[in-house]
């Protein structure tokens, strides 16, 4: 069985593909429909100057002559390499064609605004070379804007406002785990100069308790014997490196046990 198939690529310009091979009529690929977006436009450069300056985007095949300026760009192909998803925008010295196809089950409002984007981004590079009548244009803008609008049910617009509340909320999450973050750190820092005070008090008081209470009146007996039953405190403080406030506590307890007795 032979299969024909007419595309136009780019307009005007009709290229047959014929395949010889035998298809279902499951196995049939379903063509897209064909629609044409159309505004005028007043050449002001050349459309060579169009073409170099058009030809750096990668997106696009670039075909030129005195008479019209052409870009095809292919998104996607079927099974027999046939164009599938496609557009294809048409300068002539007074207007822009532009023909694009939508596949079956698909959006055609949602395609035709992606289509008039791409073309507003072809125009804004070449401003200089080519002007479009504005009115036409900016309502040709507007209709497919209103018409995606309204298409919109009433459940995408609770979506939506759903997603700008959820937007709203990740934000004000986001600053306040930049603000945790922040007090983390002062909390890192206020720990660790409280544990460098802890790691003094600990050290002073492993030195209050280096010695227990009857090992210390042993030492302090041995120097009132040796000093002529005299002690000085500041010495013997600054000698055994121990704070006179546990030295007079221990005297102290020692008067009490009468161990020793004060005199004059």
């Amino acid at each position: 069985m032979c299969r024909h198939t007419t595309f136009y690529y780019p307009k005007g310009i009709k290229i047959l593909l014929t395949h010889s091979y035998n298809m279902t009529e499951q196995e049939q690929i379903v063509e897209p429909d064909i629609h044409t977006i159309t505004v005028k436009g007043q050449l002001t450069g050349t459309f060579a100057a169009m073409a170099n300056r058009l030809k750096s985007l990668n997106m696009f095949e670039v075909t030129n002559d005195p008479k019209k300026l052409t870009l095809i760009n292919v998104e996607s192909r079927d099974i027999k390499k046939n164009p599938y998803i496609f557009f294809i925008i048409t300068f002539d010295e007074q207007s822009i064609n532009v023909e694009y196809s939508v596949i079956r089950d698909s959006s055609e409002k949602l395609r035709r605004l992606f289509i008039i984007k791409n073309l507003i981004g072809v125009l804004s590079l070449v401003t200089d070379y080519y002007t479009v009548n504005n009115s036409e244009f900016y309502q040709q803008v507007d209709s497919a804007i209103d018409t995606v609008l309204q298409s919109l049910s009433q459940s995408y617009s609770s979506l939506f406002g759903r997603y700008d509340t959820l937007l709203a909320e990740y934000r004000e999450t986001k600053r306040f785990n930049i603000e945790l973050m922040n007090s983390n750190k002062t909390v890192i820092a206020q720990s660790t100069k409280l544990k460098e005070e802890n790691d003094l008090f600990r050290s002073k008081l492993d030195k209050l308790e280096r010695y227990s209470d009857e090992s210390l009146m042993v030492m302090i007996q041995e120097w009132i014997e040796s000093h002529s039953d005299t002690i000085d405190i500041g010495e013997f403080s600054k000698n055994y490196t121990i704070p006179q406030p546990r030295i007079e506590q221990i005297i102290n307890k020692m008067v009490s046990m009468k161990y020793i007795e004060i005199r004059g």
